[in-house]
Formats: structure tokens, sequence, C-alpha cells
């Protein structure tokens, strides 16, 4: 196979494995393993932008109004989202030890009171703030409230207008060694992210170490035959084995949120998709190249530019850019309007 023929399939791989033909909210979330989540909506947020693509007739907002009845959890994986609840029972239990004065006093609250709102907790322990990992200001109660939740002593109850609602977790985990543990999450993740460069792999089990040596894991997977292994000029991948559908025919145009798993890992994408993508919301405005929230333009298997969404009188205005040329057919022209009207059709706070 030469090498153009083995980014061909790379790039087929990285699509087929993940945009799976449309099912039920419940179905799609299990089979993606993972939705990121992300405050931001520009022009929705990341989960409903990731869950257009793969569930019948989504609309912004259904995970949200659905989340009691799917049998998922919000909690950090590689990142932080939601994740059917088998796969967040092997991120616990976390370390419990060391609770400070404060995270005890919140969680007897939660366990007296239930569901709570963040804001409920200010008449308990009042509105001091603390600086956060952005550099900004946070209230303590609200990052005790994160701290608790992170170790699994708190779960997200629901969301309220994007907000998270917390309740007492369930002391009830499956009792698995750490070392299983371990397997089963690198796994999850290697199979989420698939193809996915041995390096970015590496960097996101990390945090893991506590279970095991996350490294010494993987080397035992390639060798068992659970993990396969290719190096493409200079870039190794690791993938579970598995059989894949055939790339559609005809393609189709899609517009991906930035934290969606064909385009999530930066060093994948500009290794099979050759340009550098990079989410510039948080750039500074006079040193974007592509805009506050552009989305990936996805061309069957080709990644070939992006687009900007804004609101314009009750609808959504696309400006879209391209790395090289615009494709000139006219398969791609009807694609791409098709593409927005989906887009529009999500029905969110435009």
């Amino acid at each position: 196979m030469t090498s153009k023929q083995a980014f061909a399939c790379l790039r087929g791989h990285a699509v087929a494995q993940t945009l799976f033909p449309p099912t039920t909210l419940k179905a799609a979330i299990k089979r993606l393993g993972f939705v990121q989540a992300d405050p931001i909506r520009s022009p929705a947020r990341a989960h409903d932008l990731i869950l257009r693509h793969r569930v019948k007739a989504y609309q912004a907002g259904d995970l949200e109004r659905q989340y009691a009845s799917l049998d998922i959890e919000e909690d950090v994986l590689y990142a932080y989202g939601f994740l059917p609840r088998p796969i967040w029972r092997l991120l616990h239990p976390r370390n419990l030890t060391g609770l400070s004065k404060l995270e005890k006093k919140v969680y007897e609250t939660v366990c007296r009171l239930g569901v709570i709102h963040p804001r409920e907790l200010e008449t308990h322990f009042g509105r001091k703030r603390v600086v956060n990992a952005w550099g900004g200001y946070s209230k303590a109660t609200t990052r005790t409230l994160d701290a608790l939740h992170y170790r699994g002593l708190l779960r997200i109850a629901r969301r309220e207008q994007g907000i998270r609602l917390y309740e007492a977790a369930s002391s009830s985990v499956e009792s698995v060694a750490p070392l299983e543990r371990l397997r089963r999450l690198i796994m999850v993740i290697a199979g989420i992210l698939a193809p996915v460069p041995k390096k970015t792999l590496h960097a996101n089990i990390a945090r893991y170490r506590r279970l095991g040596s996350p490294r010494a894991v993987v080397t035992d997977l390639i060798r068992e035959g659970k993990l396969q292994e290719q190096t493409i000029e200079g870039m190794t991948y690791v993938w579970p084995p598995r059989s894949l559908p055939l790339s559609e025919d005809p393609p189709r145009v899609r517009l991906l949120a930035p934290f969606d798993p064909v385009v999530w890992d930066r060093r994948r994408f500009e290794h099979l998709w050759g340009w550098p993508y990079r989410f510039e919301a948080y750039t500074p405005p006079s040193k974007r190249i592509r805009g506050y929230y552009a989305m990936p333009l996805l061309w069957g298997d080709r990644v070939i530019g992006w687009a900007n969404a804004l609101a314009s009188e009750g609808k959504l205005d696309v400006e879209v850019g391209f790395v090289g040329k615009r494709p000139s057919e006219k398969s791609f022209r009807s694609e791409l309007e098709l593409e927005i009207g989906r887009l529009n059709a999500l029905k969110t706070h435009w």
C-alpha cells in the first residue's frame, strides 16, 4: 500500500467509525461512548452540534431534556462531557481522601437537601469568590461542587438553562481491579478517537496512571492484538480492530463542531488533512484566522474548509471559507445548501 493509499484509508476510517447512520439519542450516545460538552452557543452548544449528525430529527436541547432517561452521566473522560453509565463507572472511585472542611460541609448539605442549584448554596456559605483555572473568578461553592463531582461524591441530576444541578451520587460502584479498569478505559478512549495517534493516546490516558502504567498497558494491548498499530510518514496510529462501513456514495457535506470526534485531535487533523485547524474562541479577535467558532467543513472524507454561522433575523447566516479552491461540482453546491438547511433546522437561540 502506498503512502497516499494509507492516508486515504485512515481518513475513511476516521470518518466512518464515528459518523454512523442516524439513530435514537440513547443509541447514538452508547455508540459514540462520549459526547463533549462546551457552554459556547455559536450557533449551538457543542453536544447539540455533535449529536445532530447522529440522531434522527435531533433538536437543540434534546440531550438536556431527556438526560434523566438516557442512563448517562456527566464527567471527565479525556475531556468533560456526557458518557454512558457503564463507562462512567470505570472512572470511579477517584481519590476520596483529604476533603477540605468546605468540601465536607457542602457534601453534607447536598446530601441533606437533595438536588441543589449552585445558587442555593449561597444562602448557606455566602458568595466568596476564588481564582479559577482560567485566571478569572468563580464562586467558592461552585468550585467545591465541581471538585466533589470530579471525586464521584456528587453527580449531575439535570440541567436548567445550561446550569448543572447536583445531587449525592450512589455509592454502588462495580468492583473492578485497577489494572483492568485501566485496560478498559484505554480501549474506550482509543475506540472513540480511532484511529488515534499514539502520542495523543498517551497524553490523554496519563491522568489514569494511579491505576497502573498506561504506556505499558498500551504496549500489552498492541502485543495481544487488542489494538492495531500502523506508522505512516512518521506518525504512529493505534485503533481497536473492527469492521467499518464503506465510504458514503455520494458524499455529503457536514459542518462539524470543533469538538466533534472526527476533528477533535489537532495533531491527527493536520496530519490527515494537511492544514492546521485551531479553535479560536479564546483567541484575541485581531489574531483570529478563521473566526470565533469556525466549524470544520467535511466533504465526503476530506475536511476542505470551515464555516462561521451567525444569527441574523431569526435564521443563520453561514459564511464559508476554503483551504484551497472551492469545489466546482454541482453536487457540492447542493449538498452545502442541504447542510446549511439542516443546521438551521436545529432550532436553538437564533
